[in-house]
């Protein structure tokens, strides 16, 4: 038995010969049992279950019942009982013992068809004596380049990899070339697409000129490889509309893979590799047109190729396309349904996230969220900035029991409850009050945990509550980490359960890091020891920049991603860090108006002197005016103080707050109308507006540039 490498490289002994390029090929020779080893007597191969030696060429192994000639015999030994003696491999490289199989009977030639050779002839040149069968060796390696090359397509997940899969599998074993057509677009489990069916050229390959070609299916031959091979994709065309009722179309819709000389295939083909595609189809049996069916439909072609040189297809080798083009169709089609699952995953994990966070006057924020796997890319950790009247922020991070679809659908519910309790300036406690009742309400095992906290830039000051989630970690300016002392509390979806919030003081400059326990929890190390990591984290990088300037906030978060270790990704992760810049006293001014007719003219008044000390009297004019019509309108109705407060930060922020809960809505005044047209005119000179309810009441804004 002698080895040919099918490359340069010469491979180790034992490889599939579909599982790497340039794979060992095992052929048999007429010296084949010369080169075996003898076997020791009694062995496996003097037993019952030894499969026979081959013989030398010429010679008639002797069996039981049989008379060997004396002489040399042109005609094939007969055994026993059994119809002509097919050749086998040689055992000497499967030393175990295996039950004899029965003999297959003889392949009958088929009219118009080139016979198959022996090794033996392909190399002596003998012609094959009619009605011979096929080598048994033949079928032996057709079976064990199908099976490795159906595992290396099996092995692809998406689409690419099925496709490469595919061409890295049968070329150079089965084929010179290849070109894979896939519909455009291709489509989805059982939807039914609509419009003309297109092909496009998804992927060609071909034996590189300087490749070793010999073994596999392949004969041996000329080396130079033909131009009509040299660039597939340059010859044939890229896209294929295929014709109703055209030749095409038949062959595709017939699913059997046909060779190019078939009087089909010999009108498709033209149709599917356009009108330079016939340069590269050999004449012969030497290529075989494969359609790829899918589940429920045919998704698109492959094209096998050989070079002239080469030996031509054989009848048997459409068992093989058909093998082929069957698991990658099957396969292309589930890697198209895991694509359109992952999509959907993504598009529900990003709009269950807020795709940017807000700029409240006085903080700053980042954020990152990492999932759990690439397999994993949907979870139940969330974070979310609200801003809030006032000038006021509520940062909230949450997580839901789990990681999966459900989970993500909860916490959307979950992290819109948040949002809509956070619109009607609820205390912390009470939101995660509400939160706990919905959590109750979408089922009795939807589980979670969260915080929330509300930051006031005038005031420094921070309030949290907390629903059973990790205590918050705030790093100061001067480089203390500080694990915050903020009541655990039960998990939201116990019911029952009290929530307690505190109030803590959130110095300028300060930075606040919310997290879920993804990052400081995992396998190798529990929750507490996990914060105690993150806050020496957090100290060892604040130290980097200097006791007076506090790390980038974007730089901070990578830093503490950077903890986590090869083991530490069991769960998701998602991280809200806030700077807290905070509003200077000087940069505020906040006043109280008795509900009388000369509170707007006191309110001018008031809002002049403020513009006055801080520089801005070039907004003095559209200030008044806008302020009077918003205090006139407050109290109209209040039945207590109204509120006056002017915020100086990038913009100027005027708040004006009553305790009527009605929301005043923007109208059009008629022209007989003798109000109405307040909002109308603070809709127009102002940069933004709104209004927000409380508790106590409602509060209406608008901010105006400061040139």
């Amino acid at each position: 038995m002698t080895e040919q490498p099918t490359s340069f490289e010469r491979p180790e002994t034992g490889v599939d010969p579909a599982e790497h390029r340039g794979a060992l090929v095992r052929t048999s020779t007429p010296s084949a049992a010369h080169s075996a080893p003898p076997h020791p007597p009694g062995g496996a191969a003097g037993g019952a279950g030894a499969l026979p030696a081959q013989a030398r060429t010429g010679e008639t192994p002797s069996t039981p019942g049989t008379t060997a000639p004396s002489g040399p015999s042109k005609e094939p030994p007969v055994i026993a009982g059994n119809g002509p003696e097919h050749s086998q491999p040689s055992v000497a490289a499967e030393p175990d013992s295996h039950r004899p199989r029965p003999v297959p009977e003889a392949i009958p030639p088929q009219p118009g068809t080139e016979q198959p050779q022996s090794s033996a002839e392909r190399r002596t040149g003998q012609g094959v004596v009619p009605g011979r069968p096929t080598p048994m060796r033949r079928d032996g390696d057709r079976l064990r380049f199908v099976g490795a090359a159906t595992r290396r397509i099996a092995r692809g997940i998406d689409l690419d990899e099925i496709v490469m899969g595919l061409c890295r599998a049968t070329v150079p074993t089965f084929s010179d070339a290849i070109l894979v057509y896939l519909r455009d677009p291709l489509p989805v489990g059982d939807e039914r697409p609509t419009g003309p069916v297109v092909l496009r050229l998804r992927r060609t390959d071909r034996i590189p000129e300087e490749r070793d070609t010999e073994g596999g299916f392949l004969p041996a031959g000329a080396q130079p490889e033909p131009t009509e091979l040299s660039e597939l994709s340059s010859v044939t065309a890229e896209l294929c509309e295929v014709r109703p009722g055209g030749a095409l179309a038949e062959v595709l819709r017939g699913v059997r893979p046909v060779f190019a000389d078939a009087p089909a295939a010999r009108a498709a083909l033209p149709e599917l590799l356009g009108d330079d595609g016939e340069l590269i189809i050999p004449d012969g049996q030497r290529a075989i047109l494969a359609p790829l069916r899918g589940r429920r439909r045919v998704i698109g072609a492959a094209v096998f190729l050989r070079r002239p040189e080469r030996l031509a297809f054989e009848p048997d080798d459409l068992l093989v396309a058909a093998q082929l083009a069957t698991h990658s169709a099957l396969g292309i089609d589930k890697a198209v349904l895991y694509g359109r699952e992952a999509y959907i995953a993504d598009e529900l994990q990003r709009t269950m996230l807020p795709e940017t966070l807000p700029r409240p006057t006085g903080v700053r924020l980042a954020s990152r969220y990492l999932p759990a796997a690439e397999t994993a890319r949907v979870g139940g950790d969330w974070y979310d900035a609200i801003p809030l009247p006032g000038s006021r922020v509520a940062l909230v991070v949450g997580d839901v029991m789990g990681h999966s679809m459900t989970s993500a659908a909860i916490m959307g519910q979950l992290r819109t409850t948040a949002q809509t309790l956070a619109g009607l300036d609820l205390p912390p406690q009470e939101v995660l009050h509400h939160l706990d009742e919905q959590a109750q309400r979408l089922g009795t095992d939807r589980m979670a945990t969260c915080l929330y906290a509300v930051y006031d830039p005038v005031s420094h000051r921070i309030t949290i509550a907390n629903a059973g989630h990790p205590p918050p970690v705030l790093l100061h300016l001067g480089g203390r980490a500080e694990v915050l002392r903020v009541p655990a509390g039960a998990p939201i979806g116990v019911g029952g359960v009290d929530f307690e919030a505190v109030e803590l003081d959130a110095p300028a400059g300060a930075t606040l890091l919310l997290y879920t326990d993804g990052l400081v929890e995992s396998r190798l190390r529990d929750v507490w020891t996990g914060i105690e990591q993150l806050r020496e984290k957090l100290a060892a990088t604040a130290q980097l920049t200097g006791p007076d300037h506090p790390p980038p906030l974007e730089a901070l978060c990578d830093e503490v991603l950077d903890m986590l270790g090869p083991g530490d990704r069991d769960d998701d992760i998602a991280l809200l860090a806030a700077r807290f810049d905070g509003i200077a006293p000087s940069d505020v001014a906040y006043w109280f108006l008795e509900p009388e007719d000369a509170a707007p003219g006191r309110a001018r008044k008031l809002a002049r002197r403020a513009l006055a000390r801080w520089g801005l009297e070039e907004l003095t004019d559209s200030v008044e005016l806008l302020v009077s019509e918003v205090v006139t309108n407050a109290v109209r109705y209040a039945s207590r103080p109204v509120t006056l407060r002017l915020l100086r930060t990038d913009v100027l922020r005027c708040e004006v707050g009553d305790d009527v809960p009605q929301l005043p809505r923007l109208r059009q005044a008629r022209a007989t109308d003798e109000g109405g047209r307040g909002l109308y005119l603070v809709n127009r000179l102002a940069r933004r507006w709104g209004a927000t309810r409380l508790s106590t009441g409602k509060v209406v804004w608008f901010e105006l540039n400061r040139g």
